[in-house]
C-alpha cells in the first residue's frame, strides 16, 4: 500500500469518528476548492470574449469552417 492510500484511509477513519461539525465543514470547503472550474482561471478579458462569442452564436452570427477555407483558397 502506498503512502497516499495509507494517509487517505487514516484521514477517512478520523473523519468518520469525529462529531466536530465545524471541522467537517472546513474539510468539505477545502476539498471543494481543489475541484476548480477552468472558467475561474480565465482573465476578465477572456471571459468577456467568450461571452461575446456565445451571444454572436445565439444571434446566428456564425461562419462555417468550409466558407473560411473557401475564402482563403484552401478548398
Amino acid at each position: 500500500m502506498d503512502i497516499i492510500q495509507l494517509d487517505r484511509e487514516e484521514a477517512m477513519k478520523m473523519l468518520q469518528e469525529t462529531d466536530d461539525h465545524s471541522l467537517i465543514v472546513k474539510i468539505k470547503k477545502m476539498l471543494a476548492k481543489k475541484k476548480k472550474d477552468w472558467w475561474d482561471d480565465l482573465t476578465e478579458e477572456q471571459k468577456e470574449e467568450l461571452e461575446l462569442g456565445l451571444k454572436e452564436f445565439e444571434r446566428g452570427e456564425v461562419v462555417s469552417y468550409e466558407s473560411i477555407l473557401q475564402r482563403h483558397g484552401l478548398r
